[in-house]
Protein backbone atom coordinates (compact mmCIF):
# COMPACT_ATOMS: atom_id res chain seq x y z
CA UNK A 1 0.00 0.00 0.00
CA UNK A 2 1.25 3.29 -1.31
CA UNK A 3 0.29 7.12 -0.31
CA UNK A 4 1.12 10.07 -1.37
CA UNK A 5 1.31 13.34 0.78
CA UNK A 6 1.47 15.84 -1.76
CA UNK A 7 0.95 19.67 -2.59
CA UNK A 8 2.70 19.15 -6.24
CA UNK A 9 5.28 17.32 -7.64
CA UNK A 10 6.69 15.82 -11.05
CA UNK A 11 4.19 13.48 -12.11
CA UNK A 12 6.99 10.86 -13.78
CA UNK A 13 9.06 10.49 -10.33
CA UNK A 14 5.94 9.76 -8.21
CA UNK A 15 4.59 7.26 -11.26
CA UNK A 16 7.86 5.19 -11.48
CA UNK A 17 8.10 5.25 -7.36
CA UNK A 18 5.07 3.81 -7.17
CA UNK A 19 5.77 1.40 -9.69
CA UNK A 20 9.02 0.15 -8.41
CA UNK A 21 7.37 -0.35 -4.93
CA UNK A 22 4.54 -2.03 -6.21
CA UNK A 23 7.33 -4.45 -7.65
CA UNK A 24 7.92 -5.56 -4.30
CA UNK A 25 4.74 -7.35 -3.87
CA UNK A 26 2.97 -4.96 -1.76
CA UNK A 27 -0.80 -3.90 -2.21
CA UNK A 28 -1.00 -0.42 -3.34
CA UNK A 29 -3.35 2.19 -2.23
CA UNK A 30 -2.26 6.19 -2.54
CA UNK A 31 -3.50 9.47 -0.96
CA UNK A 32 -2.57 13.30 -2.30
CA UNK A 33 -2.81 15.78 -0.11
CA UNK A 34 -2.62 19.47 -0.92
CA UNK A 35 -0.91 21.58 1.81
CA UNK A 36 -0.73 25.29 1.40
CA UNK A 37 2.37 27.64 2.11
CA UNK A 38 1.42 30.47 4.83
CA UNK A 39 4.90 32.02 5.58
CA UNK A 40 8.27 31.68 6.12
CA UNK A 41 10.13 32.10 9.13
CA UNK A 42 13.02 34.15 9.00
CA UNK A 43 14.54 33.30 12.20
CA UNK A 44 13.82 28.85 12.04
CA UNK A 45 15.15 28.90 8.19
CA UNK A 46 18.14 30.66 9.53
CA UNK A 47 19.02 27.52 11.54
CA UNK A 48 18.35 24.79 9.40
CA UNK A 49 20.65 26.79 7.15
CA UNK A 50 22.95 26.58 9.78
CA UNK A 51 22.90 23.00 10.04
CA UNK A 52 22.86 22.09 6.01
CA UNK A 53 26.70 23.95 6.34
CA UNK A 54 26.19 27.13 4.98
CA UNK A 55 28.47 29.62 5.89
CA UNK A 56 27.39 32.05 8.32
CA UNK A 57 27.88 35.54 6.90
CA UNK A 58 24.98 33.87 3.87
CA UNK A 59 22.74 32.78 6.30
CA UNK A 60 22.88 36.20 7.75
CA UNK A 61 22.25 37.74 4.74
CA UNK A 62 19.35 35.57 3.75
CA UNK A 63 17.96 37.05 7.11
CA UNK A 64 18.81 39.90 6.63
CA UNK A 65 17.10 39.84 3.34
CA UNK A 66 13.93 38.32 4.65
CA UNK A 67 13.21 40.36 7.50
CA UNK A 68 12.07 44.40 8.00
CA UNK A 69 10.91 44.17 3.90
CA UNK A 70 8.31 46.99 3.42
CA UNK A 71 6.03 46.41 0.75
CA UNK A 72 3.05 48.29 -1.09
CA UNK A 73 0.21 47.58 -3.26
CA UNK A 74 0.19 49.63 -6.35
CA UNK A 75 -2.64 50.12 -8.70
CA UNK A 76 -1.79 52.54 -11.73
CA UNK A 77 -0.92 55.80 -9.60
CA UNK A 78 -2.38 55.21 -6.42
CA UNK A 79 0.03 53.27 -4.20
CA UNK A 80 -0.86 52.01 -0.36
CA UNK A 81 0.86 52.75 2.68
CA UNK A 82 4.13 50.75 2.87
CA UNK A 83 4.02 47.69 5.69
CA UNK A 84 6.99 45.98 7.23
CA UNK A 85 6.66 41.78 6.90
CA UNK A 86 8.58 39.52 8.85
CA UNK A 87 7.37 36.22 7.58
CA UNK A 88 7.30 34.89 4.04
CA UNK A 89 9.67 35.35 1.19
CA UNK A 90 8.98 37.99 -1.96
CA UNK A 91 6.89 36.17 -4.81
CA UNK A 92 8.40 36.96 -7.91
CA UNK A 93 12.08 36.81 -6.50
CA UNK A 94 14.12 33.66 -8.12
CA UNK A 95 15.56 33.25 -4.51
CA UNK A 96 12.26 32.30 -2.73
CA UNK A 97 11.29 29.17 -3.98
CA UNK A 98 14.68 27.52 -3.01
CA UNK A 99 14.34 29.10 0.44
CA UNK A 100 11.05 27.15 0.55
CA UNK A 101 12.39 23.95 -0.30
CA UNK A 102 15.00 23.81 1.92
CA UNK A 103 12.23 25.77 5.11
CA UNK A 104 9.88 22.22 3.92
CA UNK A 105 12.61 19.66 4.96
CA UNK A 106 11.56 15.97 5.28
CA UNK A 107 10.13 14.63 9.16
CA UNK A 108 11.05 11.30 8.87
CA UNK A 109 14.03 9.50 7.05
CA UNK A 110 11.99 6.44 5.65
CA UNK A 111 10.01 9.23 3.64
CA UNK A 112 10.56 9.86 -0.28
CA UNK A 113 10.73 13.35 -0.29
CA UNK A 114 9.78 14.61 -3.63
CA UNK A 115 10.16 18.54 -4.70
CA UNK A 116 9.38 20.98 -7.12
CA UNK A 117 10.08 24.68 -6.69
CA UNK A 118 7.53 25.33 -3.62
CA UNK A 119 5.52 22.33 -4.09
CA UNK A 120 6.68 19.09 -2.04
CA UNK A 121 5.67 15.41 -1.78
CA UNK A 122 6.07 12.60 0.46
CA UNK A 123 5.69 9.01 -0.79
CA UNK A 124 5.07 6.75 1.77
CA UNK A 125 4.61 2.99 1.66
CA UNK A 126 2.14 1.04 3.56
CA UNK A 127 2.36 -3.09 3.96
CA UNK A 128 0.21 -5.34 5.37
CA UNK A 129 -2.99 -3.53 6.17
CA UNK A 130 -1.02 -1.93 8.84
CA UNK A 131 -1.56 2.09 8.67
CA UNK A 132 0.12 2.81 11.85
CA UNK A 133 3.10 4.63 10.85
CA UNK A 134 1.14 6.64 8.16
CA UNK A 135 -1.44 8.26 10.22
CA UNK A 136 1.22 9.01 12.88
CA UNK A 137 3.21 10.78 9.60
CA UNK A 138 0.06 12.60 8.78
CA UNK A 139 -0.55 13.87 12.94
CA UNK A 140 3.14 14.67 12.80
CA UNK A 141 3.12 16.48 9.91
CA UNK A 142 0.32 18.48 10.62
CA UNK A 143 2.17 19.55 13.78
CA UNK A 144 5.21 20.02 11.59
CA UNK A 145 3.31 22.45 9.76
CA UNK A 146 1.64 24.22 12.54
CA UNK A 147 5.13 24.67 13.77
CA UNK A 148 6.27 26.13 10.57
CA UNK A 149 3.64 28.60 10.38
CA UNK A 150 1.98 26.39 7.54
CA UNK A 151 -1.73 25.76 6.82
CA UNK A 152 -2.76 22.77 5.81
CA UNK A 153 -6.21 23.39 3.84
CA UNK A 154 -8.16 20.02 4.48
CA UNK A 155 -11.18 21.59 2.02
CA UNK A 156 -8.79 21.14 -0.67
CA UNK A 157 -7.03 18.18 0.51
CA UNK A 158 -8.46 15.24 -1.35
CA UNK A 159 -7.61 11.35 -0.58
CA UNK A 160 -7.33 8.46 -3.66
CA UNK A 161 -7.01 4.91 -2.97
CA UNK A 162 -5.57 2.55 -5.41
CA UNK A 163 -6.32 -0.50 -4.55
CA UNK A 164 -5.66 -3.98 -6.53
CA UNK A 165 -6.09 -7.13 -4.25
CA UNK A 166 -9.18 -9.13 -4.76
CA UNK A 167 -10.03 -9.20 -1.50
CA UNK A 168 -10.55 -4.83 -0.75
CA UNK A 169 -10.76 -3.12 3.03
CA UNK A 170 -12.55 -0.61 4.12
CA UNK A 171 -10.75 2.33 4.38
CA UNK A 172 -11.08 4.76 7.18
CA UNK A 173 -10.85 8.13 6.54
CA UNK A 174 -8.19 10.03 7.04
CA UNK A 175 -8.46 13.26 9.36
CA UNK A 176 -6.51 16.41 9.71
CA UNK A 177 -7.32 18.82 12.39
CA UNK A 178 -10.74 16.91 13.10
CA UNK A 179 -11.76 17.06 9.96
CA UNK A 180 -12.08 14.12 7.30
CA UNK A 181 -10.25 13.98 3.79
CA UNK A 182 -12.46 13.89 1.37
CA UNK A 183 -12.02 10.44 -1.03
CA UNK A 184 -12.02 11.06 -4.83
CA UNK A 185 -11.77 8.67 -7.69
CA UNK A 186 -9.46 11.06 -9.53
CA UNK A 187 -7.57 13.96 -9.16
CA UNK A 188 -5.88 16.74 -11.03
CA UNK A 189 -2.53 16.98 -10.09
CA UNK A 190 -0.01 18.91 -11.87
CA UNK A 191 -2.04 19.06 -15.09
CA UNK A 192 -2.46 15.28 -14.58
CA UNK A 193 -5.71 13.59 -13.96
CA UNK A 194 -4.49 10.56 -11.60
CA UNK A 195 -7.24 7.73 -11.50
CA UNK A 196 -8.17 5.28 -8.93
CA UNK A 197 -8.02 2.15 -11.37
CA UNK A 198 -4.32 4.06 -12.92
CA UNK A 199 -6.08 4.30 -16.20
CA UNK A 200 -5.83 7.43 -18.33
CA UNK A 201 -8.88 7.57 -19.66
CA UNK A 202 -10.15 10.97 -17.29
CA UNK A 203 -7.15 12.34 -17.95
CA UNK A 204 -7.27 11.64 -22.26
CA UNK A 205 -10.88 12.54 -22.01
CA UNK A 206 -9.98 15.93 -20.46
CA UNK A 207 -7.37 16.87 -22.21
CA UNK A 208 -9.31 15.77 -25.61
CA UNK A 209 -11.87 18.55 -24.25
CA UNK A 210 -9.47 21.49 -23.49
CA UNK A 211 -7.28 20.84 -27.05
CA UNK A 212 -10.60 20.83 -28.94
CA UNK A 213 -12.03 24.25 -27.23
CA UNK A 214 -8.48 25.66 -28.64
CA UNK A 215 -9.48 24.56 -31.98
CA UNK A 216 -12.11 27.65 -32.00
CA UNK A 217 -9.37 30.16 -32.23
CA UNK A 218 -7.06 28.30 -34.61
CA UNK A 219 -10.29 28.42 -37.07
CA UNK A 220 -10.32 32.05 -36.41
CA UNK A 221 -7.46 32.79 -37.26
CA UNK A 222 -7.87 30.61 -40.59
CA UNK A 223 -10.79 32.57 -41.50
CA UNK A 224 -9.10 36.13 -40.53
CA UNK A 225 -6.22 34.88 -43.59
CA UNK A 226 -3.26 34.29 -41.29
CA UNK A 227 -0.12 32.54 -43.16
CA UNK A 228 0.00 28.99 -42.20
CA UNK A 229 3.19 29.73 -40.19
CA UNK A 230 1.32 31.56 -37.73
CA UNK A 231 -1.08 28.62 -37.68
CA UNK A 232 1.41 26.42 -37.20
CA UNK A 233 2.75 28.43 -34.10
CA UNK A 234 -0.26 28.79 -33.01
CA UNK A 235 -0.40 24.84 -32.71
CA UNK A 236 2.80 24.57 -31.30
CA UNK A 237 1.83 26.84 -28.44
CA UNK A 238 -1.80 26.36 -28.04
CA UNK A 239 -2.89 22.68 -29.27
CA UNK A 240 0.15 20.72 -28.86
CA UNK A 241 1.38 21.81 -25.55
CA UNK A 242 -1.91 20.21 -24.47
CA UNK A 243 -1.82 16.94 -26.06
CA UNK A 244 1.91 16.54 -24.95
CA UNK A 245 2.16 17.52 -21.35
CA UNK A 246 3.58 15.07 -19.55
CA UNK A 247 3.27 12.49 -22.52
CA UNK A 248 6.45 9.87 -21.20
CA UNK A 249 4.23 9.50 -18.42
CA UNK A 250 0.18 8.70 -19.28
CA UNK A 251 0.71 8.34 -23.19
CA UNK A 252 2.38 4.47 -23.16
CA UNK A 253 -0.71 3.44 -20.92
CA UNK A 254 -3.24 5.08 -22.84
CA UNK A 255 -6.02 2.76 -24.70
CA UNK A 256 -5.95 2.78 -28.62
CA UNK A 257 -9.37 4.51 -28.03
CA UNK A 258 -8.20 7.42 -26.16
CA UNK A 259 -5.37 7.86 -28.42
CA UNK A 260 -7.14 7.71 -31.53
CA UNK A 261 -9.61 10.19 -29.30
CA UNK A 262 -6.44 12.95 -29.73
CA UNK A 263 -5.31 11.95 -32.87
CA UNK A 264 -8.34 13.46 -34.22
CA UNK A 265 -7.50 17.14 -32.38
CA UNK A 266 -4.02 16.93 -34.56
CA UNK A 267 -5.89 15.54 -38.00
CA UNK A 268 -8.15 18.42 -37.64
CA UNK A 269 -5.52 21.01 -36.67
CA UNK A 270 -4.36 19.44 -40.54
CA UNK A 271 -6.98 20.35 -42.26
CA UNK A 272 -7.02 23.78 -41.00
CA UNK A 273 -3.89 24.67 -41.29
CA UNK A 274 -3.34 23.29 -44.50
CA UNK A 275 0.09 20.82 -43.73
CA UNK A 276 1.26 18.00 -41.76
CA UNK A 277 2.03 17.74 -38.40
CA UNK A 278 3.74 15.48 -36.21
CA UNK A 279 2.15 12.63 -34.51
CA UNK A 280 1.93 12.38 -30.73
CA UNK A 281 3.18 9.22 -31.36
CA UNK A 282 6.08 10.41 -33.23
CA UNK A 283 6.23 12.76 -30.12
CA UNK A 284 6.02 10.22 -27.24
CA UNK A 285 8.94 8.37 -28.55
CA UNK A 286 11.43 11.49 -29.17
CA UNK A 287 10.32 12.53 -25.66
CA UNK A 288 11.06 9.44 -24.25
CA UNK A 289 14.53 9.09 -25.66
CA UNK A 290 15.41 12.58 -24.97
CA UNK A 291 14.24 12.38 -21.03
CA UNK A 292 16.34 8.88 -21.17
CA UNK A 293 19.48 10.37 -22.65
CA UNK A 294 19.28 12.76 -19.95
CA UNK A 295 19.12 10.02 -17.44
CA UNK A 296 21.43 8.39 -18.44
CA UNK A 297 23.80 11.10 -18.73
CA UNK A 298 23.03 12.42 -15.27
CA UNK A 299 24.87 9.86 -12.46
CA UNK A 300 23.33 11.83 -9.56
CA UNK A 301 19.61 11.03 -10.89
CA UNK A 302 17.79 8.61 -8.67
CA UNK A 303 16.66 6.70 -11.77
CA UNK A 304 20.38 6.27 -13.49
CA UNK A 305 20.77 2.58 -12.04
CA UNK A 306 17.93 1.31 -14.20
CA UNK A 307 19.69 1.85 -17.25
CA UNK A 308 22.08 -0.66 -16.90
CA UNK A 309 24.32 -1.31 -20.25
CA UNK A 310 24.51 -5.52 -20.89
CA UNK A 311 28.39 -6.52 -21.25
CA UNK A 312 28.23 -6.25 -24.90
CA UNK A 313 28.05 -2.27 -24.29
CA UNK A 314 25.42 -2.16 -27.02
CA UNK A 315 22.38 -2.65 -25.58
CA UNK A 316 20.80 -1.66 -22.16
CA UNK A 317 19.32 -4.67 -19.50
CA UNK A 318 15.24 -4.56 -19.68
CA UNK A 319 13.66 -4.27 -16.50
CA UNK A 320 11.42 -7.80 -15.58
CA UNK A 321 7.18 -7.16 -15.71
CA UNK A 322 4.66 -9.03 -14.67
CA UNK A 323 1.82 -6.77 -15.82
CA UNK A 324 1.01 -4.43 -18.63
CA UNK A 325 0.68 -1.49 -16.45
CA UNK A 326 4.46 -1.79 -15.91
CA UNK A 327 5.71 -2.91 -18.90
CA UNK A 328 4.22 0.12 -20.75
CA UNK A 329 5.59 2.55 -18.05
CA UNK A 330 8.23 5.23 -19.04
CA UNK A 331 11.66 3.47 -18.19
CA UNK A 332 10.39 0.06 -19.96
CA UNK A 333 9.35 1.81 -23.08
CA UNK A 334 12.38 4.24 -22.85
CA UNK A 335 14.82 1.32 -22.89
CA UNK A 336 12.94 -0.32 -25.66
CA UNK A 337 13.65 2.51 -27.87
CA UNK A 338 16.59 2.84 -26.93
CA UNK A 339 17.40 -0.52 -27.63
CA UNK A 340 15.60 -0.28 -31.22
CA UNK A 341 17.40 2.71 -31.87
Amino acid sequence: MARWLAEETTSDNINDTTVNEWKQKTSPPEELKQVQRKAIVPSKLDRKLQDLGLSSSLCNWILSFLSDRRQVVRLGSITSSPITLNTGAPQGCVLSPLLYTYNCTATNNSNIIVKFADDTTVVGLITNGDETAYREEVSALTHWCQDNHLTLNVAKTKELIVDFRRCREVHTPITINGAAVERVSSFHFLGVHLAEDLTWSVHTNKTVKKAQQRLFFLRRLKRFSMSPRILRTFYHCAIESILTGCITTWYGNSTAYNCKALQRVVRCSERIIGGELPSLQDIYRKRCLRKAGRIIKDSSHPSHKLFRLLPSGRRFCSIRSRTSRLRDSFFHQAIRLLNTS
